[in-house]
C-alpha cells in the first residue's frame, strides 16, 4: 500500500474530483502545517508528500531540509506548491523537492506528477487502430498498428510490420471521444512474434507531442482511471 501525505487544503480541493487517490491500495494522510506533516512522516514513512512552501509553522524550505537531511525520511518524494511569484519560485527551487508546481494548480497536472513520482504507470488500455509511418527515406508508406495501452509518455502497439529498435515513427490515432492525436515516437522495445504468430509488439516512446495532444491523453487517462472495479481495485 502506498502512503501519501497531503496538505489539508490541497486534499480538500482534490476531493471535488475523482482521482487515483480514491483507490483502496492508497492510504491518504493530511496535515494542516508542515510541523504536523513532519511528525506524520516520521511515524508513517510515507511514499509521497504534497505540501506548500508557505504553511503555518516551518516553511517548505525548512521542511524539505529536515526531510532530506534525515536518512529515514529522505526516500519520500516531495511535490512543493508555491505562489506564482519570482520570490516564491526562487525559494522553492532551493528546496530539493522532486517537483515544484505554481498556483493555481490544475488537479490533472498534480495527479500526473504524483503518478510519475509514485512510479504508477499512468497507463490505460486503449484498443484503437493506429496509422503509422516509418520516418526514413526508404520506408515512408503508412501501415496500421493496434494500440494496446497508452500513457502520456508512450504506448504499446501490435503490428505485423517488423521494426527495429530505434526506428522513428509518425503515428496518428483517434481516442474514443473522436479526438485525433498525432505524435512522433521511437521504438524503445521490440518483441518479435513467435513462429506461427503474425503480430509483433513494440514499446514506443513519444519524441515529439504537442501540448494539446498531451492534454488529450491526460484527460483520457484521468477519465478512464476512475472507473474502478466493484472490489475497489
Amino acid at each position: 500500500m502506498k502512503k501519501i501525505l497531503i496538505a489539508h487544503d490541497i486534499h480538500e480541493s482534490l476531493e471535488q474530483h475523482h482521482t487515483f487517490l480514491d483507490r483502496s491500495d492508497f492510504r491518504v494522510l493530511t496535515a494542516r502545517t508542515n510541523d504536523e506533516a513532519l511528525r506524520i512522516h516520521q511515524a508513517e514513512l510515507v511514499d509521497l508528500i504534497i505540501t506548500r512552501l508557505a504553511m503555518p509553522g516551518i516553511n517548505g524550505e525548512q521542511f524539505c531540509s529536515l526531510v532530506r537531511g534525515d536518512t529515514r525520511l529522505r526516500a519520500a518524494s516531495v511535490i512543493l506548491v508555491c505562489e506564482n511569484t519570482p520570490e516564491a519560485i526562487e525559494q522553492a527551487s532551493r528546496c530539493r523537492a522532486n517537483a515544484v508546481l505554481v498556483e493555481p494548480i490544475h488537479p490533472v497536472v498534480l495527479m500526473v506528477k504524483a503518478q510519475q513520482l509514485l512510479e504508477i504507470a499512468g497507463r490505460e488500455t486503449l484498443r484503437v487502430l493506429l496509422s503509422a509511418t516509418v520516418d526514413s527515406l526508404s520506408e515512408n508508406e503508412p501501415f496500421f498498428c493496434r494500440t494496446v495501452n497508452v500513457s502520456v509518455t508512450g504506448m504499446k502497439v501490435e503490428s505485423n510490420m517488423q521494426l527495429a529498435e530505434g526506428a522513428r515513427l509518425t503515428c496518428s490515432f483517434y481516442l474514443p471521444n473522436a479526438k485525433k492525436v498525432q505524435v512522433s515516437s521511437k521504438v524503445v522495445r521490440a518483441s518479435l512474434a513467435a513462429p506461427g504468430d503474425e503480430d509483433h509488439q513494440y514499446g514506443l516512446m513519444f519524441t515529439d507531442i504537442t501540448p494539446e495532444a498531451k492534454q488529450l491523453l491526460v484527460d483520457y487517462i484521468v477519465k478512464t482511471s476512475i472507473k474502478e472495479r466493484p472490489d475497489g481495485t
